[in-house]
């Protein structure tokens, strides 16, 4: 029996979705944001053997809660529609999980493009600074990449998943923080593999730095003390236009993050503390 299931969210992205779907190991869980562009008949038709669940509406991140809870094997693996693991890491990653069961979520090194680059986020996880035991598991982090995550599903659910008040881009964050405050522990292992072909301008880079400054602030509103929120306010305010109006964008939903506000425990703040000290390897992969 399989270990692992993948996880896809997609949304109006049929021609990278045909393209990445083959390169999945099964069982697979295709969640659809609600596509207007026949993403889901099409893969319906081409992989009857996937579980494509089709949504009414776009739901965001929130759609791999779905699909983690329609999973029936321990651990699940998120990828994006135009991302996949390389074959055998995912075993890897199963393996891992069942020798170290204090452990709730491994992320690897993402290749993009043609050439396999190395994705700049991912060599910041490697030069993480946070203290952990040199026991097989990888480097400790307290943050990932969605598209390069593996996660024991017990745990993704104990704490919630994935939240509507970011939605999306850095909805990794908040994440990350629980599960690290409810005592798991999160880590890198560069032997993990995941291939991401992003199509040039695929996202505007303006409004992406936006919704990063935005979802920045919303999620300390949610876990980190005051002290913390306030210097992000300053840092992206002082990062020019898109910064101040990330932050602006923030204000009309902070009433919905202070509601689901439960601030994280010393030990956790004082990792946050190392690593944005640092800014390297915050948590959340945006």
């Amino acid at each position: 029996m399989p270990a692992v299931t993948v996880v896809v969210m997609t949304r109006n992205r049929r021609e990278q979705l045909l393209r990445s779907v083959p390169q999945h190991s099964r069982p697979l869980i295709v969640v659809d944001n609600g596509s207007t562009d026949g993403s889901v008949e099409a893969l319906r038709s081409r992989h009857p053997e996937v579980n494509v669940i089709a949504l009414d509406r776009n739901v965001a991140a929130v759609a791999r809660n779905i699909g983690v809870r329609a999973a029936t094997t321990p651990y699940v693996a998120f990828a994006d529609d135009d991302s996949w693991w390389v074959p055998g890491s995912l075993e890897q990653a199963a393996a891992v999980l069942d020798g170290h069961p204090d452990v709730a979520l491994l992320t690897g090194a993402v290749l993009i493009g043609d050439d396999g680059v190395l994705d700049p986020f991912t060599s910041a996880l490697e030069g993480s600074p946070l203290p952990g035991r040199d026991d097989g598991a990888g480097v400790p982090v307290l943050g990932f990449m969605a598209c390069a995550a593996v996660v024991r599903r017990s745990a993704f659910l104990e704490v919630g998943g994935f939240d509507r008040v970011v939605e999306f881009v850095g909805e990794e964050e908040r994440l990350a923080l629980d599960l690290a405050d409810h005592g798991w522990q999160l880590r890198y292992l560069p032997d993990l593999l995941i291939r991401h072909l992003p199509e040039p301008g695929d996202r505007p880079a303006g409004a992406r730095r936006r919704r990063v400054a935005r979802n920045d602030v919303l999620t300390a509103a949610m876990r980190l003390p005051v002290s913390f929120t306030a210097r992000r306010v300053l840092r992206h305010a002082a990062a020019g236009r898109d910064g101040r109006l990330g932050v602006l964008l923030a204000v009309p939903r902070l009433p919905l993050a202070l509601r689901h506000r439960r601030p994280i425990g010393r030990p956790v703040q004082d990792a946050v503390r190392l690593l944005e000290s640092g800014r390297t390897a915050r948590p959340g992969g945006a």
